[in-house]
């Protein structure tokens, strides 16, 4: 990894999963995205598309058991590249706070790239499953995400349809970790008192 480039590429096997993931901060949305769960292809899809990442994700599961670990190990190993990708976090902007609507559903998305792994959620899913996708892992992966990637990330839900409900939280993380992670033209330093992130 490079910081000029801004990628990363990151696997991960376990008893449960078999994971591979390439990501490019810069990229132009483009997705291959094969979990097994149908919807979550699509929010993993609708996460690249609207923050701007290139991103491949081919997870083998045990989806005989449930979605659990696909879901939460795909966003370890997601949250490992985005670490990766950012290497020192130079001229990163750092912060950034996105609200995305979805017909009568609302998410809100509050993050600091800190390197300081924080999580807090608000709200609940109308409805407990999206197709083959159990609605509150929606939360588990946001929280996983953070965990991994470093971040301190407070997030919530409002509506009544699950399904409009996960897709504005799986957008707004992407449009605010578009807007933290983009690189200020003014800062050539990394954005923090300590001098590292």
């Amino acid at each position: 990894m490079s910081d000029a480039d801004r990628t990363a590429a990151v696997s991960r096997e376990t008893a449960e999963t078999t994971i591979d993931v390439t990501l490019a901060i810069d990229g132009d949305g483009d997705a291959v995205v094969d979990t097994g769960i149908g919807f979550f292809d699509h929010m993993l899809e609708a996460f690249a598309k609207h923050g701007l990442f290139d991103l491949t994700v081919q997870c083998d599961g045990d989806l005989h058991i449930d979605d659990h670990h696909t879901v939460e190990d795909v966003a370890i190993v997601v949250g490992e590249a985005f670490t990766e990708a950012l290497g020192d976090k130079r001229g990163i902007v750092r912060y950034a706070d996105r609200k995305v609507p979805l017909d009568e559903a609302v998410a809100s998305v509050v993050v600091d790239v800190s390197g300081r792994p924080f999580f807090e959620f608000s709200g609940e899913f109308s409805q407990p499953f999206v197709g083959e996708f159990t609605s509150v892992m929606a939360e588990h992966f946001a929280m996983s995400l953070a965990m991994n990637a470093g971040l301190t990330l407070h997030a919530g839900v409002e509506g009544e349809n699950a399904h409009h409900e996960v897709e504005a939280l799986f957008k707004a993380l992407a449009r605010a970790l578009d807007d933290a992670t983009r690189v200020d033209p003014r800062r050539s330093d990394t954005p923090s008192t300590k001098g590292k992130l």
